[in-house]
C-alpha cells in the first residue's frame, strides 16, 4: 500500500517497537508483503548486518501473529499490504520474543550461562503475564531456561492451547562478541556438546517436532553459530541469501524516494534541497546487493539516522553522516585478519582497488568458525557484516561512502599515518578561497609526506583519490559534502565536493578527474611541461560537469584534472 506522502509523519529513529511506530504517528515503510513468504518456513534463519531493522521486524511479527493483539489489528496493520491481504495465521499464535543481545559476555561461562537464562527467564515471564488466561495455574520457579522452554512447549500440548511463535532477535549477538575478543575456547564450549546453548535449542527442535511450535524466526548478523548448532539443529532453513526476501529489511530506491517526498511535503522543504540530500543519501547509505545483481539496498537504519538530524536541524546536513555505532565494526577487522600483515594486505587492496576479489563457491548460507578466519573467506566473512557486497562473479566491493570512510579511517590507523594533525592552515585558507590546487598541495606535503616512496610501488588514482577525500571530509564536513566515484549515465566521477545548503558555499560544485603515473610515465607524457591536461580527461570531466548541470542547474561546477606522478610531483589544472 502506498502511503499518504502529504500527511507530515516523525522520523522513526531509534523506534523498533511497531506499536510505537503506528501509534505515534512515525513514517513507516511498509515491507509486509514478505509475511506471506515467510509462513512458507518452519523455522526461516534471516541475517542481515548491523543496523538494518532486524529488531523492529522481530516486532512487526510479534504484533501481527498475537492472539492477544487481534483487538488492535486493524489499528496496527490498517493500510499496509498484510492488513489488507491478511493470511489465515494472523492474530492466532502465542508469541514467545527473545533477544539475545542483552546476554552478557564473561571470561566465565557460568556467568554467561546464568545471564542467558535470566535474559530467556525475564522473557518468558513477561510470556507468562501477557498469556495468563492459558496458563492460569503454571509453575513459574524454574529459572533453567531450556527447562522452562520444554514446559511451556509441553504445557502448550497437553492443554491443547494455541501454537507458540518463537522470535529469537540477535541470535549470534553473545557470541560474536565472544570472537571480537579472542574467546575462541569459550566460544567452541558454549556451540559443541551439551552445552547450555546447544540444550536450548535442542528444545526449540523438539517443540517444533510435536507440532507445539508453529513457527521460529531466528535473525542476526553471521551464519558462524547457526552452523556450529547444526549438529543440534538442524531444522534450520537458511534464508538469507533467498531471492524472495533480499529487499525484505533495507529500503529499495523507489522507498527512499517516497519517504523524502514525505519529509519534502510533510517538513515543507524545497524541492532543491530534497534533490540534493537524495543525492547525498544515495552516495553514502546505499549499494549494498545481497546476491549477484540483485537491486542495491540502502541501510535503513542509518539513513533514517541522517533523516533524523535533517529535520531537527531545520533542514541543514549534519556536519558527519556516519552514525558513530558503525565505527565499531572496525574490531571485525581486526579479528578477522588474525595478523597485523594480514590486516593491511587487505586493507591496502581495499584502499587500491575498491575491492576484494572472491570465490563464488565460498558464498555459503552457513560456514564455521574456522572457515571465518581463512583467508579465502575474508570477502564473504566481510560481506555478512555489511562491509562489503556483491559487485560481481568475482569481486566484493565497498557498498559506499559510509564504508569507504571506515576502512580509509582505519588503514591509515594500521599504517600509522597522521590525517589529524598539520593540516589547520591549508583547510582554513580553503574556507577563505576555495583553491583546491593548494589544498591539494596541504594533503601532498603532509599525508603524502608520511609515507615511504616504496610504498608507492602499487599506488594508484584510487589510493589518492581516496586519501585526499578522507582528509577532506575529516575536516570540512561541516561546510561540503564529498564524494567520490559517484554514478552518471557516462561513467563514474573520481571528486566531487559541494557546499552544504545552509552555507555560504550552497550550491558551489567542484568536480575533479584523478590520473596517476609512473615516474618512467610521467616524463615521457611530460606530464611536469603540460599546459593543460590531455583532451580525453577534459572531456571526460566535462561530461561529468553536463550530467550534474542537467539535473542541478543552480550549481556552479568547477572542473579540475589532477595528476599524480609516483610519490614525487602532482599536477592540479583548474579548467
Amino acid at each position: 500500500m502506498k502511503p499518504d506522502l502529504t500527511v507530515k509523519k516523525k522520523i522513526p529513529y531509534a523506534v523498533a517497537n511497531f506499536e510505537e511506530l503506528r501509534e505515534e504517528n512515525y513514517y513507516f515503510v511498509d515491507k509486509t508483503k514478505f509475511i506471506q513468504s515467510l509462513e512458507e518456513y518452519k523455522v526461516p534463519v534471516f541475517l542481515r548486518p548491523r543496523r538494518f531493522g532486524k529488531t523492529l521486524w522481530c516486532s512487526i511479527l510479534e504484533c501481527y501473529y498475537d492472539i492477544g493483539r487481534a483487538e488492535k489489528f486493524d489499528t496496527l496493520f490498517g493500510g499496509t499490504y498484510i492488513g489488507e491481504n491478511p493470511t489465515s495465521e494472523k492474530s492466532s499464535l502465542l508469541v514467545l520474543r527473545l533477544n539475545f543481545s542483552v546476554v552478557k559476555v564473561s571470561t566465565d561461562g557460568s556467568k554467561i550461562e546464568d545471564s542467558f537464562d535470566g535474559v530467556c527467564e525475564t522473557a518468558m515471564s513477561i510470556f507468562l503475564t501477557r498469556y495468563k488466561t492459558y496458563f492460569p495455574d503454571f509453575d513459574r520457579t524454574y529459572r533453567n531456561a531450556s527447562k522452562q522452554l520444554e514446559r511451556i512447549i509441553g504445557y502448550i500440548a497437553e492443554h491443547n492451547l494455541p501454537k507458540l511463535y518463537i522470535i529469537i532477535d540477535e541470535y549470534d549477538n553473545f557470541t560474536n562478541q565472544l570472537i571480537t575478543t579472542h574467546q575462541e575456547g569459550l566460544y567452541r564450549e558454549l556451540t559443541t556438546g551439551d552445552s547450555f546453548l546447544r540444550t536450548f535449542f535442542k528444545a526449540i527442535k523438539a517443540g517444533t517436532e510435536s507440532q507445539s511450535v508453529r513457527h521460529v524466526y531466528i535473525t542476526g548478523v553471521l551464519p558462524v553459530t547457526i552452523d556450529d548448532l547444526t549438529s543440534g539443529f538442524n531444522i534450520a532453513q537458511i534464508i538469507t541469501l533467498r531471492k524472495p526476501f533480499l529487499s525484505m529489511l533495507g529500503f529499495t530506491q523507489d522507498e527512499v524516494n517516497d519517504y523524502l517526498e514525505m519529509v519534502r511535503v510533510g517538513y515543507g522543504y524545497e524541492r532543491s534541497l530534497i534533490d540534493s540530500m537524495r543525492v547525498l543519501m544515495k552516495n553514502y547509505y546505499d549499494g549494498y546487493s545481497f546476491a549477484i545483481g540483485a537491486e542495491p539496498l540502502y541501510n535503513s537504519t542509518i539513513l533514517t539516522y541522517f533523516m533524523r538530524l535533517f529535520v531537527e536541524d531545520d533542514g541543514e546536513f549534519a556536519p558527519n553522516f556516519i552514525d558513530p555505532n558503525l565505527k565499531t565494526d572496525i574490531r571485525w577487522i581486526k579479528r578477522l585478519t588474525l595478523h597485523e600483515n594480514n590486516t593491511k594486505a587487505m586493507l591496502e587492496e581495499i584502499i587500491l582497488t575498491g575491492e576484494l576479489t572472491y570465490d563464488l563457491n565460498n558464498v555459503s548460507e552457513a560456514f564455521n568458525l574456522n572457515s571465518f578466519f581463512e583467508k579465502d573467506f575474508y570477502p564473504i566473512s566481510l560481506f555478512y557484516l555489511g562491509m562489503l557486497t556483491f559487485k560481481d562473479a568475482d569481486s566484493m566491493m565497498v557498498p559506499n561512502q559510509t564504508m569507504r570512510t571506515i576502512f580509509t579511517e582505519y588503514f591509515n590507523q594500521v599504517e600509522h599515518y597522521n590525517a589529524s594533525g598539520g593540516y589547520t592552515e591549508y583547510f582554513r585558507q580553503f574556507r577563505k578561497d576555495l583553491d583546491l590546487a593548494n589544498l591539494f598541495s596541504g594533503y601532498w606535503n603532509v599525508y603524502i609526506g608520511q609515507i615511504p616512496a616504496q610504498a608507492f610501488d602499487k599506488a594508484n588514482e584510487n589510493f589518492f583519490r581516496t586519501t585526499f577525500y578522507e582528509l577532506c571530509r575529516r575536516h570540512l564536513s561541516l561546510d561540503f559534502v564529498f564524494n567520490i566515484e559517484v554514478n552518471y549515465p557516462c561513467g563514474r566521477s573520481d571528486w566531487e565536493l559541494l557546499g552544504k545548503p545552509h552555507t555560504k558555499y550552497k550550491n558551489i560544485k567542484y568536480v575533479a578527474e584523478f590520473k596517476h603515473f609512473s615516474v618512467a610515465d610521467g616524463k615521457n607524457k611530460k606530464i611536469m611541461t603540460l599546459e593543460k591536461p590531455f583532451d580525453a580527461d577534459i572531456a571526460q570531466v566535462t561530461r561529468y560537469a553536463d550530467e550534474i548541470l542537467k539535473d542541478f542547474p543552480y550549481y556552479t561546477v568547477t572542473r579540475y584534472v589532477i595528476y599524480t606522478i609516483a610519490s614525487s610531483e602532482y599536477r592540479v589544472f583548474k579548467l
